[in-house]
């Protein structure tokens, strides 16, 4: 029974991103967050839809994730939109940054999830999709959607 509880609780997805991205490389990453913050995002209180993520000066940056106060918080509340520091290991940042820089990707994060009582965020290198290549994957999956229907049918009948 213990083996069908999931450990990794998801507190909040990002469901545009892979829309509006190829989404490339994933990585897991530590966020340095204060108390309130944990608790508001443990309630699922987070938005990461316009989020991204940085490297500068050797480290790496939530940027626009959006973590409501905590409504039982006091004047030390922390502010919604605040830059968040990332924790990944060193080669990792080199990653991330040269993806930036020299490749002219962004950092795009997925989802923010607990993992062994820690608060993780999944982000992955990213390139930007075209309107067209929007279309041409709404099509796979209409496509894909009829066959799995198609079969599904299929079966019905006998």
């Amino acid at each position: 029974m213990a083996a069908d509880i999931n450990p990794n609780k998801t507190l909040s997805d990002n469901r545009q991103a892979g829309h509006n991205f190829f989404l490339l490389e994933h990585y897991e990453a530590g966020l340095v967050l204060t108390g309130t913050e944990v608790k508001a995002a443990k309630a699922g209180k987070v938005q990461l839809r316009e989020a991204y993520a940085t490297v500068e000066d050797n480290e790496a940056w939530l940027l626009n994730a959006h973590i409501s106060e905590y409504s039982h918080g006091n004047r030390e509340n922390h502010s919604p939109v605040r830059n968040r520091k990332l924790l990944l290991h060193r080669r990792e940042i080199e990653k991330l940054h040269d993806a930036i820089k020299i490749k002219g990707l962004s950092i795009v994060p997925i989802r923010l999830y607990l993992k062994n009582g820690r608060i993780k965020c999944e982000i992955a290198v990213a390139k930007g999709k075209k309107f067209h290549d929007k279309r041409e994957t709404e099509r796979a999956k209409t496509a894909e959607t009829e066959a799995r229907e198609a079969v599904r049918a299929s079966k019905m009948k006998f």
